[in-house]
């Protein structure tokens, strides 16, 4: 009779390596300056963008989105590469970047789309 192979992580045998970790946030286009949360983030998590290190300074649901560098007031906030809004004001790297820190250049949030 043949000897078997152990099931992993049975009669003392290691586990399956574990794949790569799922990145926390998507960029969408490299002129970005705002990525999507792949799942909810907590304030204080560590997160990798690309080529970037950053620290979530507010939590951050599912699908919302983190500025990934600093974004002035009155700058343009982009997303698939292009503008979605405005900055209403000075938003942190790391922030949530939501309609209480945008405006829409295109719909009026209190009129139009209503949030």
């Amino acid at each position: 009779m043949t000897p078997r192979s152990p099931n992993p992580g049975q009669n003392g045998a290691a586990p399956p390596a574990a794949g790569p970790a799922r990145p926390k946030f998507v960029l969408l286009s490299g002129e970005d300056n705002v990525a999507v949360a792949t799942a909810d983030v907590a304030r204080g998590e560590r997160v990798q963008v690309t080529d970037r290190q950053l620290v979530a300074k507010d939590e951050i649901p599912l699908g919302h989105k983190m500025a990934i560098v600093d974004i002035g007031a009155g700058s343009k906030v982009r997303k698939f590469g292009v503008p979605i809004g405005s900055a209403t004001a000075d938003i942190a790297a790391g922030c949530h970047v939501h309609i209480h820190n945008i405006k829409s250049d295109y719909l009026t949030n209190d009129v139009d789309h209503f949030e």
